[in-house]
């Protein structure tokens, strides 16, 4: 490793450290109980959400709050929710999959508070731009702009790293490594194809999301559970793995290992964090482009989109593998992936992994395109926001074709520092929360 990318591991390391994920639990913590556990109210989220009639309801400038959650999810559902599992799996063992549900279900609490904020002090200024999301909650209820304009700094140096050139190299090493297409190619022709999309504006975008969201999700699902319907009659242990292994049980040794709780629970809380973004203020950047001016129902449509994006779809990738009776230690994260589903798939599961990982990068270069842009309005003004969107589709050439390990890091690096001024912003503003819920 270069003395560079020891000093940004070092840097990782305090950022993503004990204290954040410790600040994060305990923020999820607190605001599960402010808003009276409506996380757990499944019916009630559903009714608010994709069963309301208002749910299509879109403006001429404005996504209807289903083209929001899709955006959204476009943004979140990433590689993380492959490969991301399978490091989990590898680094925490099977208990790391019961601390992702844990960070998922806090996460429900911090992303409703989020969205809820955003909607709630969304300001058209006297140009006729709107400000929305974290930025409008940390300018316009918290009262300090520096710390907006903190946020807004961090999140469009995020959305090149972790929303960009992470994405265009996991699509472009994908590609090569199962059809030997050069890095180049791939990144020319993403550029291009994103684009398309994201200079056609927000309308475009959603429209393009709403469709394409809920077919690659639906695909996805559908070839995890014929891998684990495959080897259902494992189901029971490995889910009592799960919780054992969870609390630090050790089939080794039979008793607690505590090393082991340590370990599962560090790595599934922050796998958990960068699958559905809570805690981080991105989706309430992109939940503030709705038509939708309830800011309880978008707060529900957050909590939609962490339930499909880490109760649904990582935990299937989490039973997939586990289902399958794979030796994961000598693995990396995507041959783990591969192998766990040829036990449904077949030989098709390397082609069906490597489109799945494309497909869902894809769709994260979108949705994160949005919040740089968005934050690039914010800070430069609408020329701001058409500069950015050039930068953005030259860096996708030039993920492509880097060494991804630097990038990676400096994304972490970034993505954590994010959720500094965000937590600070919900939490203090938490107490002005109007949660009259019928």
């Amino acid at each position: 490793m270069f003395r560079g990318d020891f000093l940004l591991e070092k840097i990782n390391g305090i950022v993503w450290g004990n204290w954040l994920l410790i600040l994060m639990l305990s923020c999820g913590i607190y605001l599960t109980f402010k808003i009276g556990f409506i996380q757990f109210n499944l019916k009630g989220i559903f009714k608010g959400t994709i069963l309301s009639k208002g749910s299509n309801k879109s403006g001429d400038n404005t996504i209807s709050p289903f083209q929001t959650m899709t955006t959204s999810l476009s943004a979140t559902m990433g590689t993380g929710n492959i490969v991301g599992v399978a490091s989990a799996i590898i680094i925490g063992g099977a208990g790391a999959i019961f601390w992702l549900w844990i960070s998922a279900i806090l996460g429900m609490a911090l992303i409703y508070v989020e969205n809820y904020l955003g909607i709630k002090y969304r300001t058209t200024l006297k140009d006729g731009s709107t400000v929305g999301g974290a930025c409008a909650y940390l300018e316009y209820g918290l009262k300090c702009k520096p710390l907006a304009v903190i946020f807004a700094f961090l999140c469009i140096v995020a959305s090149f790293g972790i929303g960009n050139m992470t994405q265009s190299n996991a699509i472009a090493v994908s590609l090569k490594s199962t059809w030997n297409i050069p890095c180049i190619v791939t990144g020319l022709i993403t550029a291009i194809l994103i684009a398309l999309v994201i200079m056609g504006g927000v309308k475009r975008i959603g429209s393009i999301t709403q469709f394409f969201i809920p077919i690659l999700s639906l695909l996805y699902i559908l070839g995890a559970l014929i891998v684990i319907l495959s080897n259902f009659q494992d189901l029971p242990k490995v889910f009592k793995d799960i919780f054992q292994q969870a609390f630090g049980f050790s089939s080794v040794t039979g008793g607690i290992t505590g090393s082991l709780i340590i370990t599962s629970l560090n790595v599934g809380l922050r796998r958990g964090v960068f699958s559905n973004e809570a805690g981080l203020g991105s989706s309430s950047i992109l939940h503030s482009s709705s038509e939708c001016d309830n800011p309880h129902i978008m707060g529900l449509w957050g909590m939609f989109e962490v339930f499909i994006d880490t109760i649904i779809c990582c935990t299937l990738t989490a039973l997939a593998i586990l289902v399958v009776d794979v030796d994961f230690s000598s693995l990396d994260s995507s041959t783990l992936v591969i192998k766990s589903f040829e036990s449904g798939l077949g030989n098709f599961s390397g082609f069906f992994i490597t489109v799945a990982i494309s497909l869902f990068a894809f769709a994260t270069l979108i949705g994160w395109s949005v919040c740089g842009e968005t934050c690039s309005k914010y800070l430069f003004g609408s020329s701001g926001g058409f500069i950015y969107k050039i930068f953005f589709v030259i860096s996708i050439i030039l993920g492509a074709i880097l060494n991804g390990s630097s990038v990676w890091i400096v994304s972490d690096i970034f993505n954590g520092l994010m959720a500094i001024p965000n937590l600070i912003g919900i939490i203090v503003l938490s107490k002005r929360l109007d949660l009259k819920i019928k």
